[in-house]
């Protein structure tokens, strides 16, 4: 049964006269929110007006004492909830270095930001528990008595590594970085804080563990409201019936060729409209318009999930049937990104184009799609097309291991990078693109160093990335291997920790790799495990898991194939004749593979990747 639906500001969900708890039961998963999250909320707050919607929370309440704390069991929200107490212990730190400077009713709103994290009944007592798993709550009350929430609480070992501790780090530097160059910096982080206060949840409030499932159930099967594609082709194909009557079924028949070629996949969809009108919104840019519409002004600086309704809305009242034609072309060639077209003249666009979709380049594809749209007027053939993806493919390796440029640039970063390659033709083209991209990326010393650190930690996803193009690189086309095959929802191959990274270690790698000292051990583990020369790549993952290293090595399936580190990857080559693995092992193939990535992913002369 659900005891109530409400939507609420921020600011009352962590009502300051609330006797309210929210409570991270300890069956729900650890804290994995990462940087992408994190500035999504960040920017989503402050690019937006007030009351900005941040989602939903359901929660459990089982409270019959209505003078007792109210304790609600949060089963689907936490993730959000945890974020937004690290951003207000961020935004608290932040108001006490200037409290010399606050006036009455600031110092009144620094006291009630206190009690946003922390009941008023004891100072200890928080308002969003995170449950145990990893350190999380132990991780989360350090980061309160740090900022002086709570009384001094001992920082446990290697917090500064885990995601709780650098949420709240992200967000000391974005509120850092959103005040620099301020005349006022006080009122930027008091304006700021508002508009967390008022952003809005809806909170679902049922009584019982089977009342949660039930609503899970219901909203799953119940279906999605109406999308914003939805809503554009209503608005087109009502237009296009006042425009034409009579041949709305017509339309309607080219509006399906368009999501043929997009897939039904919603986020792709409507990142393409985003993608369409970010690369082509400039009236001498726009494909296939007429000479007389080239004078008509651009609609809006950026197309965004909050604006595309309205951009498009514009586009249709324009003209629906040329943008109709001009949308269905252009998303015939995005189909491309999307390995969902097969014409052969495309065929050197296929590795590049699907390793660009492996290391989450994405945002890119708005640049791939202006020059596959204007290629012929631009000059540029398919092999220049290809040096381009494989350009876009070693700027991703490196941004997404660095976050530089930060995600919430890169839209903007390729839509400047159109604008310069407009007037240009043929190779031109190719220098000024990676002379776009050289100008943005980190330097080569700080790839280096991410690379050299606890990579694995850091991004995963690339951490993958970089191992199958490793391998890949001593493959021909009579010995290659699908590393990035799937069997059902998971790949065959994956990422192996050679030394294990289980919070037990086994006896045999205790002795092994620390001779015998379980404490010796547990810290190798904490500075060794996710670097770069501890990790390979190897197929049946699971079978090998906290093995003793000749076990991994020599581990063979049901039918005596070699599934262990002698697998035939080159990868491997030197674990596969390896006695033994220890610390320096590690540091001397991290010092060597280092070196190959950097190669590999460089983005001065031809591209090797």
């Amino acid at each position: 049964m659900i005891k109530s639906v409400n939507n609420y500001p921020v600011s009352q969900l962590f009502d300051i006269e609330a006797g309210v708890v929210y409570a991270i039961p300890r069956y729900q998963r650890e804290y994995t929110w990462k940087m992408d999250q994190w500035e999504s909320l960040f920017d989503d707050v402050e690019e937006n007006d007030p009351g900005y919607f941040l989602g939903s929370i359901i929660c459990i309440n089982q409270t019959t004492d209505t003078l007792a704390v109210q304790r609600l069991e949060v089963v689907d929200g936490q993730q959000r909830l945890t974020t937004l107490s690290l951003l207000f212990a961020a935004l608290y730190q932040s108001l006490k270095r200037h409290e010399k400077d606050l006036d009455d009713d600031q110092r009144v709103e620094l006291i009630n930001l206190k009690r946003k994290l922390v009941l008023k009944k004891g100072d200890d007592q928080l308002r969003v528990i995170p449950q145990i798993q990893n350190n999380n709550q132990n991780d989360y009350r350090a980061v309160l008595s740090d900022v002086g929430v709570i009384s001094p609480f001992d920082t446990p070992a290697y917090a500064g590594n885990r995601k709780i501790f650098r949420a709240f780090r992200y967000f000391q530097a974005r509120i850092e970085e959103m005040v620099q160059g301020e005349n006022d910096r006080l009122a930027s982080i008091m304006a700021f804080l508002d508009k967390v206060s008022q952003a809005c949840l809806v909170k679902i409030e049922v009584a019982s563990h089977a009342d949660a499932y039930t609503l899970f159930e219901s909203l799953n099967n119940r279906g999605m409201p109406l999308t914003a594609i939805d809503l554009i082709k209503n608005k087109l194909l009502a237009r296009l019936e006042t425009t034409e009557p009579g041949k709305v079924d017509h339309y309607f028949d080219v509006w399906n060729k368009l999501l043929g070629y997009l897939g039904d996949d919603y986020s792709v969809q409507e990142r393409f409209f985003r993608h369409y009108y970010n690369a082509f919104k400039d009236p001498l840019n726009v494909p296939f318009r007429k000479d007389e519409d080239k004078k008509k002004d651009p609609l809006g600086p950026v197309a965004t999930r909050s604006n595309l309704i309205q951009i498009y809305e514009k586009l249709i009242n324009q003209d629906a049937k040329h943008h109709l034609q001009a949308i269905r072309a252009a998303g015939q060639l995005y189909a491309l990104m999307l390995a969902r077209n097969t014409d052969e003249a495309w065929a050197p666009l296929d590795k590049p184009l699907k390793d660009l979709d492996r290391i989450q380049g994405a945002p890119s594809y708005l640049l791939m799609l202006y020059l596959l749209v204007r290629r012929e007027a631009l000059g540029i053939d398919v092999a220049q097309l290809e040096e381009i993806a494989r350009l876009l493919v070693c700027f991703f390796v490196r941004r997404n291991l660095t976050d530089t440029p930060p995600t919430r640039d890169l839209t903007r970063l390729f839509m400047a990078t159109i604008d310069k390659v407009a007037e240009l033709s043929g190779a031109a083209v190719v220098t000024t693109i990676r002379d776009e991209l050289l100008a943005v990326s980190a330097s080569d010393e700080t790839f280096r160093s991410k690379l050299e650190g606890a990579i694995y930690e850091e991004n995963a996803g690339v951490t993958r990335f970089v191992l199958c193009a490793l391998a890949e690189q001593s493959m021909t086309k009579e010995t290659w291997v699908d590393l990035w095959k799937y069997e059902g929802k998971l790949f065959v191959w994956t990422i192996e920790h050679i030394f294990p990274q289980g919070d037990n270690i086994p006896a045999s790698w205790v002795t092994m790799i620390a001779g015998g000292d379980e404490k010796k051990a547990k810290a190798i583990q904490e500075t060794h495990v996710h670097k770069l020369g501890n990790l390979t790549i190897s197929g049946f993952n699971s079978a090998l898991g906290n093995k003793s290293f000749k076990e991994k090595r020599d581990r063979t399936d049901s039918k005596g194939r070699e599934v262990g580190y002698k697998n035939g990857l080159k990868l491997n080559a030197e674990l596969a004749t390896a006695e033994a693995w220890s610390v320096q092992q590690i540091d001397v193939r991290t010092t060597k593979l280092v070196a190959q990535v950097m190669r590999l992913f460089a983005l001065t002369g031809k591209q090797p990747c």
